[in-house]
This record gives C-alpha cells, sequence and structure tokens, in this order.
C-alpha cells in the first residue's frame, strides 16, 4: 500500500520526529562519506522550510549501549549538517532521552533543527524497549521515517516509536518515499529486457534474492566471490577461490532452474586470481574456465568484462547488488568498473538502473558513476531484503494514503 509521506503533513509549529540514518562511514574524527546525510536534506528542509520544529534521531556504528562512547558520538554529523543546510543544528546533549535533550526540544522554534546523540548510547534502542520509544515519543508531533538503510532492522526507533505515537501522524520521508518507490517498481513490472547484476562474497547473504529474481528477470549476472560456489557447482577447478560448501547444492537447483525457465545465468568464465589475498603481494594470473590450485578469483577476467558488460547494453532495467571483484584494491578492480560504466551507459541509453546500495554503492563513488544511474541506494541490507520480497515492519507501521 502507497504510504502517507511528510508532504501530506500540517508541520507549522510542529515538533516532527524524523529518524534519519547518519550512520556514516568515519574517517578519525572526520566523516569519510556524507552521502547519506545529504540524502536526508529534502526531508529536513520539507519540515523546517513549512514552519515546523525538525527533531533527528539516528544511530551510528556500534557502540555498547551503556552510555556515552566518544568514538560513537554524532557531533561531526552535525557539524556537517549545519554546513549543508546553511543554518545552526542544535546538539543538546550525551544522552537521546534525558532532562537536557527534552529542555532543548521545548525550547525549538519554528525553523530549529536539532540533532539527539547516538540512540545507540542507550541499550533501550537495540532492545527495542517501548518505555524508551515512549520517551522519545513524548518528544514530538508527528513521526517520519526516513531512515532506508535501517528499515529492515526491528530497533526501538523504526518499530517501538511509530507504536508509541499513537494517533499522532506517522508517515515516510521523501528519500524512503523514493527508496520504495525505485525498488518495488523495479519488480512489478519492469522495463524488459531486465537484467540483475548480483556480487559480492556470499551466496548465503543473496540466495533469497536470486530465488525471487530468477523468475522475474531476463538474464542474471553473477560475479564476485560468491560465482565460485556456482562455477564450483558446475564441476570445476576453483583453486583455493572461497566457496560456501554447504550452498553448493542451492547453486545447482538455481543453476536448473534457470535453464528450465529459459533465463540468461551469466557466471564468470575466465578470472583474474592471485596466490594471497592482499593487493601488492603474490603473483596474479588470469585463467580461462578453471582455476588452478593455489591461486584464488579476485575478479571477473576480461572476457567475461566485455560479455557482462554486453548484455547489460542491451537492458530496459538493471538492478545490481554487489561488486565483481576486490574493487578496493587496483589489481581486482576493473571487473566491477567496467560492469559500473556499462550501467552507467546503460542509464544514457533510457534504462532504468537502480544500484542497491552497500559496497555497491561505494564502488559507484569511488568510480564517479553515481550521477549516472537512476538511483543509488542508501541501504544495502534493506535494498536486499525488499529484492527478496521480504516486508519491513518499520514501513508496515507507517500510515496509508
Amino acid at each position: 500500500m502507497p504510504k502517507k509521506t511528510v508532504e501530506s503533513l500540517d508541520v507549522k509549529g510542529k515538533r516532527v520526529l524524523i529518524r534519519v540514518d547518519f550512520n556514516v562511514p568515519m574517517d578519525g574524527t572526520g566523516i569519510g562519506d556524507d552521502r547519506r546525510i545529504r540524502a536526508a536534506i529534502p526531508t529536513i528542509k520539507s519540515v523546517i522550510e513549512r514552519g515546523g520544529r525538525a527533531i533527528l534521531m539516528s544511530h551510528l556504528g556500534r557502540p555498547k549501549g551503556e552510555g556515552f562512547e566518544e568514538t560513537f558520538t554524532l557531533v561531526p554529523v552535525g557539524v556537517r549538517l549545519s554546513e549543508l543546510l546553511g543554518r545552526p543544528v542544535a546538539f543538546p546533549s550525551h544522552d537521546c532521552v534525558d532532562a537536557d535533550a527534552a529542555n532543548a526540544v521545548a525550547q525549538m522554534d519554528d525553523g530549529d533543527v536539532l540533532l539527539l546523540e547516538n540512540l545507540r548510547f542507550h541499550p533501550g534502542e537495540k532492545g527495542a524497549d517501548l518505555q524508551f520509544a515512549n520517551k522519545l515519543a513524548a518528544m514530538g508531533d508527528a513521526y517520519v521515517n526516513d531512515a532506508f538503510g535501517s528499515c529492515h532492522r526491528l530497533d526501538a526507533s523504526m518499530v517501538a516509536l511509530p507504536t508509541a505515537m499513537g494517533a499522532k501522524p506517522r508517515v515516510v520521508g521523501l528519500l524512503v518515499e523514493k527508496e520504495l518507490g525505485f525498488l518495488s517498481e523495479a519488480l512489478k513490472d519492469p522495463a524488459r529486457p531486465f537484467v540483475v547484476v548480483l556480487g559480492g562474497a556470499k551466496v548465503s547473504d543473496k540466495i533469497g534474492a536470486i530465488e525471487r529474481l530468477l523468475p522475474r528477470a531476463d538474464a542474471v549476472l553473477i560475479g564476485g566471490a560468491m560465482a565460485y560456489t556456482f562455477v564450483k557447482a558446475l564441476g570445476k577447478n576453483v583453486g583455493k577461490s572461497r566457496v560456501e560448501e554447504d550452498r553448493v547444492k542451492d547453486a545447482r537447483r538455481m543453476i536448473e532452474q534457470a535453464a528450465n525457465t529459459g533465463v540468461e545465468l551469466h557466471l564468470p568464465t575466465d578470472h583474474v586470481c592471485s596466490t594471497a589475498f592482499t593487493e601488492d603481494a603474490g603473483d596474479i594470473e588470469v585463467f580461462d574456465d578453471e582455476i588452478k590450485d593455489g591461486y584464488m578469483g579476485l575478479d571477473i577476467g576480461p572476457k567475461t568484462q566485455i560479455q557482462f558488460a554486453s548484455v547489460i547494453s542491451k537492458a530496459k532495467t538493471v538492478v545490481w547488488n554487489g561488486p565483481m571483484g576486490v574493487f578496493e584494491w587496483a589489481p581486482f578492480r576493473v571487473g566491477t568498473k567496467m560492469v559500473g560504466t556499462a550501467i552507467a551507459d546503460a542509464t544514457d541509453s533510457g534504462a532504468i538502473t537502480i544500484v542497491g546500495g552497500g559496497d555497491s554503492a561505494a564502488a559507484v563513488d569511488e568510480f564517479k558513476l553515481a550521477d549516472r544511474m537512476s538511483h543509488v541506494s542508501t541501504g544495502g541490507g534493506a535494498s536486499l531484503q525488499m529484492l527478496e520480497g521480504r516486508p519491513f515492519k518499520a514501513i508496515e507501521l507507517i500510515e496509508d494514503e
């Protein structure tokens, strides 16, 4: 069901609790990538430019849940947010629900922005504690879920808080509206050919997505370390490449399913390999078909790169989740870059292209391709769960249109 959005709220003079996803990578005390902060700006502006009072809530990292930890403070995020908004952002306390935080909220004027400290400093956040949620709910007149990257979680701010709001409005923000629109529409009625590109380390992380997408896709391309479980299922030698032995049968079943349903399932036919899992050591070789003992596959090979790019070039819809190799290391990034470039070129030719967050989003950022994609998701785990067709309780608790 379509959900009510922040645009439908009468926010003037109202205290609007906005659950954002400011779980950004940190580089020491600085922010390594502010994409998630920038993604929240439209919703924040929608509230404050219409006279609302924006009270922002987020987690950062994995603190112990036993109180304030300097390493995980949201202070640097508040500073960056203030720069992006061009206005002050209040930051009241080391505790998101203490008296100082409540007093700061009470003193807000229309158009003000306030950022509460890291929700996970409080044990009630990961514990989905209703008493903790009630304290947050008391601070607001409405609740906005704009934290797509956390929508698959059952944390207090995602599930207990909208419940604690009672009859107060509960809506999605503009980012979550956009994410749900792209990811659900891509599966409901995709323009064809519909090509799915999956990569990353583990088959077990992607089985649900593969099983759901195989009957819907015209072609599925599999790269990354997870491909070697499939290659082994074909009876080929994969050297010392990463293989999930307990998933070989699943891989064989999916290969057979693709063959029986006419879906093109493309696996790597050549491989960039090394004798060591490092960037600058070990012997690097390219192998056709089978991998020599003592070597591990760390990127798709040149022939596979060309083949994957060719399939993508004909697509009208592309969903990409997971890199083709260890793209963080120069010798093994070519496959991911070529696939990303092919997807960007497909976008330029009119295709709808969706990058499913996580490492794939990091890759398109690194290769300066993000602006050439239709949509780059802010949530790796959440986007994968959507591709698997599993519902989000956090979204179910939002009011229907």
